[in-house]
């Protein structure tokens, strides 16, 4: 599983670390620090923070759906 989070459209992170916490944590007010790539057995915390996200900001698996499409087309 890849998580991708876009910082320049951060809302409410604390709300993430609370959903998520292995995954998305806090360093100090500010910055947030997250796991690009959580074991699998997070991906239904992971798949919640996102959700709860209203500016869509939390990318999950994008980058493999991405990758397998670009696979997947002739050339």
């Amino acid at each position: 599983m890849k998580v991708v989070v876009e910082l320049c459209q951060r809302e409410r992170y604390a709300q993430y670390g609370c959903l998520a916490p292995e995954t998305f944590r806090m360093h100090g007010e500010e910055a947030l620090m997250y796991d690009p790539n959580p074991r699998n057995a997070r991906r239904d915390q992971v798949l919640r923070a996102a959700a709860t996200c209203l500016i869509q900001a939390i990318l999950v698996d994008r980058l493999e759906s991405q990758h397998a499409t670009a696979e997947a087309s002739p050339p």
